[in-house]
């Protein structure tokens, strides 16, 4: 039996996708039944999506929320089937505005599959 449990090269390879703003790589990485918190929203948790459909509508959507986004100086780690990627998010919406933001993502997997991605962004006061 194959081992598919996520490593830290897992974590890579997805910001990897991100950073390449290729969906369907990105896609490739997420299970059916998945879901994608946005530091974002009108909820305590930000914006839910549920489903791969719907999580690759939010993501496209920050992609076209910032066009250029970039995802650096970013660190993983993998404890089961859970792992924590650190990065600096770097890019500039439609209107001009640059955004330069230290955040993370909670992942969790199941069977080699992201399950839940939950991302957090930190508050930058101008």
């Amino acid at each position: 039996m194959a081992d598919d449990r996520p490593t830290e090269e897992t974590l890579r390879a997805i910001t990897l996708a991100f950073n390449a703003h290729d969906l369907d790589e990105i896609m490739g990485f997420f299970a059916d039944e998945c879901s994608l918190d946005m530091p974002k929203g009108p909820e305590p948790w930000g914006r839910r999506h549920v489903g791969k459909a719907a999580v690759r509508e939010g993501l496209a959507a920050r992609f076209d929320g910032l066009p250029d986004v970039h995802y650096g100086e970013d660190r993983h780690w993998i404890s089961g089937d859970l792992g924590v990627s650190e990065w600096l998010l770097t890019g500039t919406t439609p209107e001009g505005e640059k955004v330069r933001v230290r955040g993370c993502d909670h992942w969790e997997f199941r069977d080699g599959k992201v399950t839940r991605k939950d991302s957090y962004w930190k508050i930058v006061e101008k």
